[in-house]
């Protein structure tokens, strides 16, 4: 078994990125910038922004918090979108999700302009992951980063059969329409699922994402199958997946460790899509 390590990885990725963030400084004369926007006060959301925060720190990316409280309307919320979608010296804008039940996700994230969407999210950006049309889109940063892990380890995907169990529009669906491009033969599974063994068992790989912690054992798949575990999930103070690493570790060939194998790679991939995005406007 071999760890899909998202950590040492995303450290070398992030170097390379400074450097390029180094030479955009050096030869443009201007720093890639980005917006994170908050909403409210919730625990996970304040810890991710911080990450991110962090990671744009290193690699020299200067990020900007929009911190607003729980109460912020829809309406001042998109006037604010407005506001940075206009201002050129912001490459990227990103609204961290969830967002209080008040505000219509769907419209926050159409209102930010296509060209600073570093997530992914917006319709036409979406449109071109499923369309394979990425010439001037972003991609959505997890899946981003589970198909970049998964060929630094140099694991094929074309040809293979892949099952991803969780159907999000953040994660499930655009990996799928990833894999799918790659040459994989896809199966999406669902909270409707009848029986997602009987999907998982005949899988080359298995990607999960659904917030349930341990779903995936190791009955569960064949005998050196790569499993690559995009869930997060506290369990007595404990950070665990969605998959049963200690029940798998020894039947799979591969397998993502929780925390330090997806979570890094998805903020690298939003690093990179920033800097995509200054160049985009040099």
């Amino acid at each position: 078994m071999v760890l899909l390590d998202g950590y040492t990885l995303a450290r070398l990725k992030e170097e390379a990125l400074r450097h390029e963030v180094q030479a955009l400084q050096q030869t443009l004369r201007f720093c890639p910038k980005l917006v994170v926007v908050l909403v409210g006060t919730d625990n996970a959301s304040v810890l991710y922004v911080n990450m991110k925060a962090k990671a744009c720190a290193r690699v020299g990316i200067t990020c900007v918090l929009e911190h607003l409280s729980e109460h912020t309307t829809q309406e001042e919320l998109l006037s604010l979108l407005d506001t940075h979608n206009h201002d050129t010296s912001v490459h990227g804008i990103l609204v961290q999700l969830p967002l209080p039940k008040h505000i219509d996700t769907r419209r926050v994230i159409e209102a930010i302009d296509p060209s600073k969407d570093v997530d992914g999210f917006h319709p036409l950006n979406v449109g071109r992951v499923y369309s394979n049309s990425l010439y001037t889109g972003f991609l959505p940063a997890t899946a981003m980063g589970v198909m970049q892990l998964l060929e630094h380890y140099h694991i094929e995907v074309k040809g293979r059969d892949v099952v991803i169990v969780g159907a999000s529009n953040i994660i499930g669906k655009p990996l799928a329409s990833l894999m799918l491009n790659a040459g994989a033969s896809i199966s999406l599974c669902h909270i409707l699922t009848k029986d997602v063994g009987f999907y998982t068992k005949n899988a080359d790989i298995v990607c999960i994402g659904v917030g349930q912690p341990k779903l995936l054992k190791a009955d569960m798949v064949k005998e050196g199958a790569v499993v690559v575990d995009i869930g997060i999930n506290k369990v007595e103070g404990k950070v665990v997946g969605d998959a049963d690493f200690e029940g798998l570790k020894d039947k799979v060939s591969f397998i993502t460790p929780v925390p330090r194998g997806v979570g890094p790679m998805t903020i690298s991939c939003l690093l990179q899509n920033t800097l995509h995005a200054a160049k985009g406007c040099a």
